[in-house]
């Protein structure tokens, strides 16, 4: 593997006498996307300005490319102008579309480079807005113009805390698109806070989930969000159904787990006796009405539905099977179906749908 691009060892962020995050280890690897997630106060954002060279740790060292960064001498100036950073608040200046973009090539003495310029206003899609003044944006305009002004430095290392927070679903959704795209195509090393799931896995080649002031998971979105490290980072990727059962015993790859009222089968390891969470997330699992033919599948568990909440074109509901497990359907499914409150259903799922975490 090679060596990271940036790389932090031992990081301590505080704020005032209180520790925000300790960071024991945590590299950048070239031409990946790391996304950074947690809940609010987490200590993203602070440690993105870490990263970016823009606040100083309470300890701990930062190297770029392989190189000890010196955080209190001028040769820190140079290193910040290899990264671009990207905020929530575009924080434009009072000129046009044009000139704002151009303005961190001109402060690098790069005013040549007007192709550039051009380039990255057509890719971002705010060419024929070159002569607007900045203050005229929309918010997702202004977002574009933002990212483009970061872009045409060719940055090393592209930083964004929280971009689309501001803006509008559709326009969130579409910049998103583009992002990704852009990042895919110019294999940019980028790091990207975000407290948003789906931005994250649309976006990260890794994550790192923050937990209680420290790295709780550190992975690819398919093992963080498919099988998190603790109880408390599956509630947080989503899972919102979570099984206290017992394991009864284990062979061939799949384990069976006493739950309230029922057993089930799981993929995975355990042995007999281990406490263990049942985790399943809400998509992995499948309704039916009480009197259809089974399907195939390992696990099935009957339930009334308890509660039905419209998510626009999905619906989640919740079904009471001694236990309450969490399924999203399409609203369309839950109309052919019948499905209503009160219904008595079929609740199943896959044995290697679900995951296991053992407890205390």
């Amino acid at each position: 593997m090679s060596r990271p691009i940036l790389a932090a060892r031992d990081l301590e962020i505080r704020r005032g006498a209180d520790l925000v995050l300790r960071v024991p280890a945590l590299d950048v690897r070239q031409g990946e996307v790391l996304a950074i997630i947690g809940p609010n106060g987490a200590g993203k954002s602070s440690l993105l300005r870490v990263l970016a060279l823009l606040e100083a740790p309470a300890a701990g060292e930062l190297r770029f490319r392989g190189e000890k960064v010196e955080l209190r001498t001028r040769s820190l100036l140079a290193l910040r102008r290899r990264m671009a950073v990207v905020f929530q608040e575009p924080l434009l200046c009072d000129m046009t579309v044009e000139r704002n973009v151009a303005l961190g090539l001109r402060l690098r003495g790069l005013d040549g480079a007007r192709g550039a310029v051009e380039r990255w206003l057509e890719r971002l899609g705010v060419a024929p807005l070159r002569r607007r003044p900045a203050r005229t944006l929309s918010g997702g305009e202004a977002q574009r113009v933002n990212l483009a002004r970061a872009l045409v430095l060719d940055p090393e290392v592209l930083l964004l805390d929280e971009p689309f927070a501001a803006l509008d679903p559709p326009t969130r959704s579409t910049l998103l698109a583009d992002l990704r795209a852009i990042l895919a195509e110019t294999r940019t090393t980028a790091v990207f806070v975000t407290h948003h799931r789906d931005e994250a896995l649309a976006l990260g080649d890794r994550v790192a989930v923050l937990m209680g002031g420290a790295v709780a998971q550190l992975d690819v979105p398919e093992r963080v969000f498919g099988f998190p490290a603790d109880e408390e980072v599956a509630r947080f990727v989503g899972v919102e159904t979570l099984l206290p059962g017992t394991v009864l015993g284990a062979a061939e790859g799949l384990v069976t787990v006493q739950i309230a009222g029922a057993a089930v089968e799981v993929a995975g390891e355990g042995s007999a006796g281990q406490r263990v969470l049942v985790c399943l997330r809400p998509e992995d699992v499948a309704l039916a009405r009480a009197d259809a033919r089974p399907s195939s599948v390992r696990n099935h568990l009957a339930g009334r539905i308890t509660a039905i909440v419209p998510l626009g074109c999905l619906a989640r509901v919740v079904v009471d099977c001694v236990v309450p497990i969490v399924a999203v359907v399409t609203r369309r499914s839950l109309g052919e179906l019948g499905l209503a409150e009160g219904e008595r259903v079929i609740a199943s799922f896959k044995a290697t749908a679900a995951h296991l975490l053992r407890r205390g």
